[in-house]
């Protein structure tokens, strides 16, 4: 006996039938095989590969670091998918489709390559929005779960920071009102939904009044006398690798490490040291202090070292340039985008901070922050020493070591003994254009807007 069939999404529907046949086995078995593959499940959507496309810079590979969706999840375009880290930088993916998170093709610490599917979307097919060569076939989807994953999220803006934040308190993005740019949702929107959850009183946030400096005399306050000298004491740590030999591959920013000081001792290095007394330069960065902590800014000497060799590459312009391969073409750069090497777990990084002649910029460590550098400050003096030998970072042609901060005796102009803030930098330069005058003359000038720092508010733009 066969009866109607009505196709609905992906359930079968029996209706009073007008007319009865009668089949043999073979025919019946046939039409049940249709039922399955032909007429039954009609697909809601299709199935999209999202491959990872090109990010510049030549790569060709990346590291997933950090999936911020799972199957079964529901994206919208421009929602944060993965991070993913190169030898250059971190980059966010972001959806370019609305639909349904169906296939994550990598897990966490997995090589992904640039043009393979990254993630399979299930997008709506009545939209056409995918081309052909990107459809994969259609699995059949009971209703039920259709209706449930119709529910689309709304478009949200926020940063890694912020998702992982509202990841780890269970808090939905799509439930959270934005108050940045374009209703992006801060950090700040996050911990004031929260604490309206939990019925948390959050602190008020300090108002930027007005505050008189300190004196001078009150601005160091004098240590006690009787004091004695503090022994360095080593800090007993674990023991980080034992065992048998193990080998890994050079991933990451070591490898982008690889490469640039591969390239970077090609280069015939000049060096160049001298000794800067910051005494003044201290005794104004613990009046400022104050009145940074009140906008919320950790003042650290490294803005005045970075405003320093920019007001000093306004008049040597030769250490803010780039030569070519060929070493026929010198390149001077109009903006001064100082780098500021950095120790981290994943090996040195150098992002730079652009514009540094007009009104530097902040954002996320991303591609465009650890390129474009045209200067470089390394400073090592958080960790210990006073003298290095830097690398240049090609095509930049000039670096710059700082050591740390010691209290040592000096000399006044009476022939006084006086208790001085002493630094030691350590330049290097490529002495194929750049000669020892002009580094010396270049490190006077940082040198004497360090040494005095109001000198530096005359040749402010």
């Amino acid at each position: 006996v066969c009866i109607h069939r009505v196709r609905s999404c992906s359930s079968i529907r029996f209706i009073k039938s007008k007319y009865v046949c009668v089949f043999d086995k073979s025919a019946l078995k046939f039409s049940h095989q249709q039922r399955l593959f032909r007429t039954s499940a009609v697909s809601c959507g299709q199935i999209v590969q999202f491959k990872l496309s090109d990010i510049g810079e030549g790569i060709t590979e990346v590291t997933v670091k950090e999936w911020y969706i799972k199957e079964g999840d529901s994206v919208s375009q421009f929602d944060s998918i993965c991070e993913v880290q190169s030898d250059k930088a971190s980059v966010t993916i972001t959806s370019r489709y609305d639909g349904i998170i169906r296939k994550l093709h990598y897990s966490i610490d997995d090589i992904a390559f640039v043009g393979k599917p990254l993630v399979d979307i299930e997008i709506d097919a009545s939209k056409g929005v995918a081309s052909e060569e990107d459809v994969v076939e259609t699995p059949p989807m009971s209703h039920e779960e259709h209706t449930h994953q119709e529910i689309k999220g709304h478009k949200t803006l926020a940063t890694p920071a912020v998702r992982r934040l509202a990841m780890e308190n269970n808090i939905k993005l799509s439930e959270v009102v934005g108050t940045g740019k374009d209703n992006r949702i801060l950090k700040e929107d996050i911990l004031n939904y929260l604490a309206k959850q939990t019925g948390a009183i959050l602190p008020p946030s300090p108002k930027a009044e007005i505050v008189p400096p300190q004196r001078k005399a009150e601005a160091v306050p004098a240590a006690p006398k009787d004091k004695a000298r503090k022994i360095p004491v080593p800090v007993s740590r674990p023991i980080a690798f034992a065992g048998k030999d193990r080998t890994e591959p050079v991933t990451g920013f070591q490898k982008a490490m690889v490469k640039t000081m591969s390239a970077a001792l090609k280069i015939p290095h000049f060096g160049y040291s001298d000794e800067i007394d910051l005494t003044q330069l201290v005794q104004l960065r613990e009046e400022l202090k104050p009145l940074a902590e009140i906008r919320g800014v950790k003042l650290s000497f490294m803005p005045f070292f970075i405003k320093a060799a920019s007001l000093g590459l306004l008049q040597y312009p030769i250490l803010n340039a780039s030569l070519d391969e060929n070493c026929q073409n010198v390149t001077f750069k109009a903006s001064h985008n100082i780098g500021v090497a950095m120790d981290t777990e994943q090996g040195l990084i150098v992002p730079n901070v652009k514009n540094v002649q007009s009104l530097g910029s902040a954002g996320q460590l991303g591609t465009s922050d650890l390129t474009g550098g045209t200067f470089t400050l390394s400073n090592i003096g958080t960790i210990g020493g006073t003298y290095a030998k830097p690398v240049i970072l090609p095509p930049e042609v000039a670096i710059g070591a700082l050591g740390k901060i010691q209290v040592l005796p000096r000399f006044n102009s009476k022939g006084e003994v006086f208790k001085a803030q002493i630094m030691n930098v350590s330049w290097s330069a490529d002495h194929r254009i750049i000669d020892g005058a002009t580094m010396a003359r270049f490190s006077n000038l940082w040198k004497s807007y360090l040494e005095n720092p109001a000198l530096m508010l005359l040749d402010l733009k």
